[in-house]
Parts: structure tokens; sequence; C-alpha cells
């Protein structure tokens, strides 16, 4: 079983209109003392696990907010503090996510000198007024010069993520956005239907009626061409949302949809025990606040008995499009093998055409990947 270390940097230049993860912008002051925060948060995990021995752990994700905001050297700072906490493999994955416009070929370079091997875009759109809906700061131009840095820099894992379903978007706009993507030959593509969260701008534009909501069957005709285009242009649909060169699915992202364990550092930061789910505090001052006192910045948990646990396994797991849920690591994990828990839900599943049942393993089919929340009900 794989474990994930998840640091969480909650600054941005600009909030976006669909936004409501915890990020926060103004606060260039905070960066520095944010980064040693962090990494005594980082450093402290030993001293939880309550043994000498460092805790394993796989691969390093930068998530925010936008992580290219810190210096190479700073990124480099906690990179070296998980190692010297964590036993990380020597070329294990460590991806930074980044903002088109927040990064140049020294940059980059600089980002692998510390060890970062994957990067990870933010460019949405390539239609400049469906970036101006996102609020996005960015130009296209700015994604085609943020990925020939990537490369010039020596990166060759490189993730374009994009968002679909938009208000006003057509499928042909859809279409030029994905080729214009397939043109810069990523090594991976996450493809995202736009979700308008409550408490965001784009929220109260659609609630007072000043932008009209997403049509799920044009999203729908969206997702099917680009699951066409990128199969055709050579990229593996592993995942619901993502697409992948062979070799090139995302290491850190896998333990997610396994449901396997991770760590999450940082303001605001989410982690799992798989037995265990827990958050910290939000405000980057009050985390900062309460690492140098020395004071918990867990600001909640939950457990999670084993029934749970099993079919959250499920349903992740039936995320994996060719993987699924492996028969074997179910029964080694939970001491029995799948349907000896589920026998109903798969002979449902089987008898609806949604799942594949063998004695591999348990997936969806090829034609129910649009309602995949059907199959995955069965299991919660």
């Amino acid at each position: 079983m794989n474990t994930g270390i998840y640091l969480h940097i909650p600054f941005c230049r600009a909030r976006c209109s669909y936004c409501d993860f915890n990020t926060y912008v103004g606060l260039e002051a905070l960066f520095e003392p944010y980064v040693r925060a962090l990494q005594q948060e980082i450093r402290a995990q030993a001293e939880a696990g309550g043994t000498r021995a460092r805790p394993p752990a796989s691969t390093i994700f930068f998530g925010g907010g936008t992580p290219s905001l810190l210096s190479a050297s700073q990124i480099g700072d906690l990179i070296r503090a998980c190692r010297e906490t964590f036993d990380l493999p020597e070329h294990g994955e460590i991806t930074v996510e980044c903002n088109p416009g927040t990064v140049s070929v020294d940059y980059l370079c600089a980002l692998r000198v510390e060890g970062v091997n994957r990067l990870s875009f933010g460019a949405q759109s390539a239609d400049p007024d469906e970036l101006r809906l996102l609020g996005r700061e960015h130009g296209w131009d700015e994604v085609c010069a943020a990925i020939a840095a990537a490369r010039a820099a020596g990166f060759d894992n490189v993730n374009l993520d994009l968002i679909f379903g938009l208000p006003y978007q057509s499928l042909e706009s859809w279409q030029r956005t994905v080729e214009a993507a397939l043109e810069l030959a990523p090594d991976h593509i996450s493809l995202y239907a736009l979700t308008i969260e409550v408490g965001t701008p784009m929220h109260d534009w659609t609630r007072r009626g000043e932008v009209p909501l997403p049509d799920p069957d044009l999203a729908a005709d969206m997702y099917a061409f680009a699951e066409q285009a990128l199969g055709t242009a050579g990229f593996e649909h592993y995942e619901i949302s993502n697409w992948c060169k062979p070799g090139r699915a995302c290491a850190h992202n896998l333990i997610y949809w396994r449901n396997e364990p991770y760590y999450g550092l940082g303001a605001g930061a989410h982690g799992s025990t798989i037995r265990r789910r827990y958050w910290k505090v939000k405000r980057p001052a009050d985390y900062i606040a309460r690492v140098m006192q020395g004071a918990p910045v867990e600001l909640g948990s939950e457990e999670i008995d084993e029934a749970t646990s099993r079919g959250e396994t499920m349903m992740l797991g039936l995320r994996l499009l060719n993987e699924g849920v492996d028969q074997a690591r179910f029964a080694a994990r939970y001491g029995a093998p799948i349907a000896h828990f589920y026998a109903s839900a798969l002979e449902q599943g089987v008898a609806l055409g949604l799942l594949e049942v063998t004695d591999e393993r348990i997936r969806l089919t090829e034609r129910r990947r649009f309602i995949s929340n059907q199959a995955m009900r069965l299991f919660l």
C-alpha cells in the first residue's frame, strides 16, 4: 500500500470565479513564514508516528492555490523537509501545480534541480472569453509558453487541466480547446466538468440569472468528443476524468483512487489514514501562529468504520476504468473477497450492464461510463 504527501499552498494572485478551494490573495508577506511553518509541520509527522524509523511515503504533491508563486528554493526546502522526515523513493513522483504566466525556463530549471519531476498546468480553456468568465489571468499563448518552458527545462511529465460544461460554451469551442491542447503534446490531460459551488461568484451569477446554468446534455457531448479525440491521439483513458500517455498516469492521484492513506499538510489540507479523515485550520495566519506556538493545527476529524471504508474503496476504484477494483488487493485488505460483502450489488450491477466482473477485477463497462454514479451507488 502506497502513501502520499499532499502539501497545500493556499496563495493566489487572483480568485477564479468558480473556485471554492482554500485560497487567498494579497498575502505575499506570509509566503516565507508559511513555508517555515509547513516545514515544521512536516517534521512533526515523525514524532507523531511514535517510532524512530521514518514513515514510508511514495509521492509528494504541491497543490493550491498556486504553488508556483513560491520560489524554487522554498519548494526545495519543503521537499528536503519531506525527505528528512519520510522514507521516500529517490525518484518518486513530485508534482507542482502551476498557473501559466507564473513560470519561466529559469524557474522550471530550478524546480528540476530541487527534485520536482512532474508539472500540472491549469490551462482550463483556449477560448479568451471563457478564460475571462472563469476569472483566469492567463491567455492561451501563455499556456503554450509554459509548456515550451517545461520542455526546455527537461520535464517529460506534464499535465494540462481543462474545464468543460461552461456557461455559454459551445461544442465547437470545446473542440477547439481539446485540439489546441493536443497540439502541445502534453503527457497527461485532466478534464473536469464545471461544478458551480455555493459561495463562488459563478454561483451568485447563476442564482441571479446573470449567467446561464451549464447544459448537462451538452457537457456529455463534450466529454464524448474528448474521449474520442484523446483516444485517437494515443492517450489511455485510465480514470473517468484523466487521460495519459503510456507510463504517465499520476502516481499520487492513484493513491486517492485506490483509497490508500495520504498526509494532508498545510492550511486547510485534508488527509486520511483510511480509518480516519482529518482537516486542518484554514486561514494561513492562524495556521502559522498555531504551528509556531506548538498548538494543534487539526480543525476536525471523523472516524471511518470498516463498512464505509469498503464502500469507498469500491466507489473510488470504479473510477479507474481499466484497473477497476483489484479482487486480490481488496481481499487482502478486508479479509474476504468482494462478493462476500457485495454479492447482491454485483449481481444487480451486471444485470443492469453497469459492471464487468472477472476473477481479477471489477470495473465499469465501457458503455456505462457516462452514468458511473449509478454503479457507485450500489456500494454505498
